[in-house]
């Protein structure tokens, strides 16, 4: 079992005092730890810290919790909910009625826009597997992606054949994959083996600086020129308030709101959300526009949408 900070029958607790966290193979390898033994990861770091995109994603889930320490406070870094320790783990503050005061103080950075496209495909199990997410990083930077891993840093220089290869035999998988280009780009690649095939959702991320805006213009013909390659199932684009380096700060930057969905097959929307097919005629997809990833608007779009298709 990996040395950690303190161990107790509900957590695991590590301090970390970095300028920025990743998600190293010593971390990875403690969330499985924690996974198999029903514990949860608490990582305590300063309010100064950020967490890289694959950390941060873990910390979305149960098992790893983002608790940062603020003169003789703690909150959770990613709600801004007050804690404190209960001798076994940190639990939420039963009477705080308010953000912890670091979580609202200003970021140390500019907050630009985190593009993030979630896309899925199903593939043959003798497929190759990494042709998607090339195509889609190289539409979104220019540029080839540079390297891929399981943990950060990413070591293995980018091989289309080598990824396939770490991917298969395994019931499931999850990848990361690097971009190259002027921009920040991460894509997070779960596979996992469903009948005679093989299952992809991948989260593409991209990271624009506030004058540099993400071109949303352009968002019905990079997804048709990724279907015309690549044939996907489905496509969600959101925008997210965030550093353009794509890591995170303990504070409150913003909220999520969806861009677009496009969906395999020549689809009509419900009343005031329009579809328009892009990619090709052999294998089309009906995009859906839903706002401008700044609205909260556009999650009733959303839903309005969702309850449309899935009764059509």
């Amino acid at each position: 079992m990996s040395i950690v900070d303190a161990l107790t029958d509900r957590a695991m607790v590590v301090l970390q005092d970095r300028p920025v966290v990743p998600l190293t193979p010593w971390l990875a390898a403690t969330i499985a730890e924690c996974t198999e033994s029903g514990r949860t990861l608490q990582l305590v770091t300063p309010l100064e810290t950020r967490l890289s995109l694959p950390l941060r994603t873990a910390a979305e889930g149960d098992t790893v919790h983002w608790v940062v320490r603020n003169g003789d406070g703690y909150y959770e870094g990613l709600t801004g909910r007050p804690l404190k320790w209960d001798g076994g783990t940190f639990v939420p503050v039963p009477e705080a009625r308010d953000y912890a005061p670091g979580f609202t103080t200003r970021p140390t950075a500019p907050i630009g826009s985190q593009l993030n496209l979630v896309y899925r495909v199903r593939h043959d199990a003798d497929a190759g597997l990494s042709g998607a997410v090339e195509r889609l990083l190289q539409l979104l930077t220019g540029q080839a992606p540079a390297g891929f891993g399981t943990d950060e840093p990413l070591t293995a220089p980018w091989q289309g054949d080598a990824f396939t290869g770490s991917v298969k035999g395994r019931p499931s998988a999850r990848m990361l994959v690097g971009g190259d280009g002027p921009r920040a780009a991460l894509a997070m690649c779960d596979f996992r083996v469903v009948g005679a095939g093989i299952a992809e959702v991948t989260t593409v991320t991209v990271g624009y600086s506030p004058e540099d805006p993400p071109p949303l213009q352009h968002l019905p013909s990079l997804v048709g020129a990724l279907a015309a390659d690549r044939p996907v199932a489905s496509m969600f684009v959101q925008l997210t308030p965030g550093r353009a380096d794509l890591t995170t700060e303990p504070r409150w930057t913003g909220q999520t709101a969806p861009v677009a969905l496009a969906v395999a097959g020549q689809m009509s929307g419900p009343s005031g959300i329009p579809g328009q097919q892009v990619g090709p005629q052999r294998s089309p997809l009906t995009f859906f526009p839903l706002g401008d990833g700044r609205s909260a608007d556009g999650w009733q779009r959303h839903s309005m949408l969702m309850q449309h298709l899935q009764s059509a």
